[in-house]
């Protein structure tokens, strides 16, 4: 299927460390509850699942964001554990206690039947970003994203909200070998699906990992990022002769940026904990930067968003015009976020980085 050109590629340009005129600006989670609009989108639905296994429901929940705030970027509304639910897990949603799976992974007999999704489990998902695609009809990238392998472990495992991983690690402690094949399985089902992401429409693709900063040193290089490498080895890197950059997101992951720049993705997902001039220094020109705003900024007033971001652009420094940065929040944006104060956000990032030496005053 063909696609209308870009009229808005700077975040896939700043992806690529290429020169922009201003620096991108997206949030993680920007279809969201925040958005009065989403949440009279989600009773109409009936439940979040309907929401989010209904293509038409997904579409506009995805393009309500685009409607009010000038972001250079769309972000499909998914959930990444739409994937394992496609699994067998049996996906359902608990109020005030966030999502759980019927049959986790408990046993060494769990794991070992675990198989791929079946053919057309996770077509919503492709309809879905068919569907955005074309009624964006070129004006910003639409981004398609999964969790990680080892995130996607630690929700089966544990049943839901890992908490303190404890099952998960016990078992990365105990049964080494039984996680590795786990891990194995979740690596090759997490790279059909974006690349199933890609076929359908995604012009750029991001790996989830928030929970690698629950690991210790060693055992995040065993067991997240090695099938990080493993997932980004086996993406498509275009779409119709087309570029399609990746981005990898560690939350915690601050210690491991320069492995991580190794890994084989062209962009970083940084957390509020990471000095963002630090991270630039430590990767260097080998990837480009997502981040890093404390997503807690947007709840103060005007002017602290414009000071903290007019500091995020400082931070990483010069070109003015941002080239190999994208500014984002460090994490989701909170529900209780007003859409005036995302207004502002973005705004302030436009004007900072377009303004000749305005980032540097």
């Amino acid at each position: 299927m063909s696609y209308p050109s870009l009229h808005n590629n700077t975040f896939i340009k700043a992806l690529l460390r290429q020169p922009t005129a201003h620096t991108p600006v997206w949030l993680m989670r920007q279809a969201g509850r925040y958005l009065p609009e989403h949440r009279a989108l989600r009773a109409r639905a009936g439940s979040y699942l309907d929401l989010l296994k209904t293509p038409d429901h997904a579409t506009e929940a995805t393009l309500q964001p685009l409607r009010r705030f000038d972001l250079d970027a769309a972000v499909v509304f998914a959930d990444i554990l739409s994937l394992p639910d496609a699994m067998g897990l049996g996906l359902y949603c608990v109020n005030g206690d966030g999502p759980r799976f019927r049959y986790p992974l408990r046993d060494e007999r769990a794991i070992e039947r675990l198989r791929l999704p079946e053919p057309g489990a996770l077509e919503h998902v492709y309809q879905t970003i068919a569907q955005v695609r074309r009624e964006l009809d070129g004006n910003v990238p639409l981004l398609g994203f999964a969790g990680s392998p080892w995130t996607l472990a630690c929700y089966m495992v544990e049943g839901g909200p890992p908490g303190d991983c404890q099952l998960i690690k016990k078992m990365l402690y105990r049964r080494p070998e039984l996680l590795h094949h786990l891990l194995k399985v979740l690596s090759h089902a997490v790279a059909a699906d974006l690349n199933a992401q890609i076929e359908s429409g995604a012009q750029a693709v991001m790996l989830v990992d928030t929970f690698g900063g629950a690991l210790a040193d060693t055992a995040y290089r065993r067991f997240s990022l090695y099938y990080l490498r493993e997932v980004l080895a086996r993406l498509h890197k275009t779409q119709q002769g087309v570029r399609v950059p990746s981005i990898v997101h560690t939350r915690g992951g601050g210690q491991w940026l320069s492995p991580l720049a190794d890994s084989g993705a062209d962009a970083l997902g940084l957390d509020w904990t990471c000095d963002l001039a630090l991270a630039r220094q430590l990767v260097g020109n080998n990837v480009a930067l997502q981040g890093n705003l404390d997503p807690t900024v947007l709840l103060a007033d005007e002017a602290c968003i414009r000071r903290e971001v007019r500091r995020n652009l400082q931070a990483f420094g010069p070109p003015a015009g941002g080239f190999g940065h994208v500014v984002n929040l460090g994490h989701g944006i909170s529900p209780a976020t007003s859409p005036e104060a995302v207004a502002v956000l973005v705004d302030a990032v436009h004007h900072y980085s377009r303004v000749a030496g305005g980032v540097h005053a």
